[in-house]
């Protein structure tokens, strides 16, 4: 069995890549909104089986388009 492995806020905003930076992160925890986190002390950290979880629910499903034929209606 394997250890759940954590990550800091600076670590949560390398993921993604710095398009989440760590001061959204913190005002994500202070209105209760974003990926869940533990705090150990003053320490905040992310769960990165609870950053996967949250990922596939922040999932976008694009519509399937035509391939090799389109209409004017779907070049707008």
């Amino acid at each position: 069995m394997t250890e759940p492995k954590y990550l800091t806020p600076e670590e949560v905003s390398d993921r993604y890549r710095g398009v989440i930076s760590t001061g959204t992160l913190k005002n994500w925890r202070s209105q209760r909104i974003g990926p869940p986190f533990i705090k150990v002390g003053k320490s905040v950290l992310y769960s990165a089986e609870q950053l996967d979880l949250w990922d596939r629910k922040n999932v976008v499903t694009c519509r399937a388009t035509k391939v090799g034929h389109m209409t004017a209606r779907d070049q707008r």
